[in-house]
């Protein structure tokens, strides 16, 4: 931590490493990381498969770059059914960033956690926070009707469509109407782009909770059109949450659902050694009510294991 606090960007890739691995230093490590935080911005990009979400982030790396602000990307790829690692298709999209010293990108395998997110995203966010990036954006793997946990680590949401592919009717079905501070139409310039439009303003309208408007902002990646009213966006919801009482409040909700995530993780990491250790499983398992066994297990586990 001595070494990211001086902006050591092996030490960072390391420490990510770690808490990744659910190394036994993870803990510490984080709590170090936490008391060098520096409230950067955390924003976040969803959206379904092929919506463009990876291409998008290409083109905001170096609209923010020209800024002069420093931007960390953590891409959450699908986990490789061999290898248990990320596919990295997101990096390959953004290979002209990797020799800038401004830019890290760190590709996430989900590992099999659901909710569009790796397990240790959130402790890569902090971490990437602690060395000092201006920014950092989070991208997510494609999502469908269920994977919000995005909401649950930034402070702005950006939910990416396209015309003509079925988003809409998946946003009615889904809570994504919900997490999104603004939507982003990516490749505007395939046909039905203003029928989407139109229907992303009436159900806007009708489930509006924030004072802040959600913006719809249109895109086109290829001609690197849109980006810097997207930004404009970006940045306007984030004024919007830290001159109002809105950002603390949306932070507290994280901080709390995190601190119950923590005591879970800690809870099952005990439990889960118990059962290793002192526990003999039914040779015939399936014969046996799973019901009645987890509650026996359970209170040796209160009984013996704490």
């Amino acid at each position: 931590m001595e070494r990211i606090a001086k902006q050591d960007i092996r030490a960072l890739a390391k420490a990510i490493t770690l808490v990744e691995n659910d190394s036994e230093d993870k803990l510490q490590i984080m709590q170090d990381a936490f008391l060098l935080k520096k409230n950067g911005m955390y924003v976040g990009l969803t959206g379904s498969p092929g919506a463009g979400k990876s291409s998008l982030v290409n083109r905001l790396i170096s609209h923010i770059r020209t800024m002069g602000k420093t931007i960390a990307v953590i891409a959450v790829d699908p986990s490789s059914p061999f290898s248990g690692g990320a596919l990295l298709g997101d990096r390959v999209r953004m290979n002209e960033h990797f020799t800038d010293d401004g830019v890290y990108i760190r590709s996430m395998a989900t590992r099999g956690s659901l909710g569009g997110l790796a397990r240790a995203t959130k402790d890569a966010i902090r971490l990437c926070d602690a060395y000092g990036f201006d920014v950092i954006l989070v991208e997510t793997v494609g999502v469908g009707q269920s994977e919000l946990d995005i909401m649950k680590i930034v402070d702005t949401t950006a939910v990416v469509l396209t015309p003509n592919s079925g988003d809409v009717m998946q946003i009615f079905k889904a809570g994504i109407m919900e997490i999104a501070d603004l939507f982003v139409i990516n490749k505007a310039d395939l046909p039905g782009v203003n029928k989407l439009k139109a229907m992303l303003r009436e159900l806007v309208h009708i489930t509006k909770t924030e004072e802040h408007p959600i913006a719809i902002v249109k895109t086109i990646t290829t001609e690197n059109e849109g980006i810097d009213l997207l930004w404009e966006k970006i940045e306007e919801h984030h004024t919007y949450l830290y001159h109002t009482n809105e950002g603390e409040k949306r932070r507290s909700m994280q901080y709390h659902l995190e601190l119950v995530e923590l005591i879970r993780e800690e809870i099952w990491r005990d439990v889960d050694k118990f059962i290793t250790t002192h526990v003999d499983f039914p040779k015939d398992l399936q014969s046996v009510d799973p019901y009645r066994l987890a509650s026996v297990w359970y209170e040796k586990w209160k009984k013996e294991g704490r």
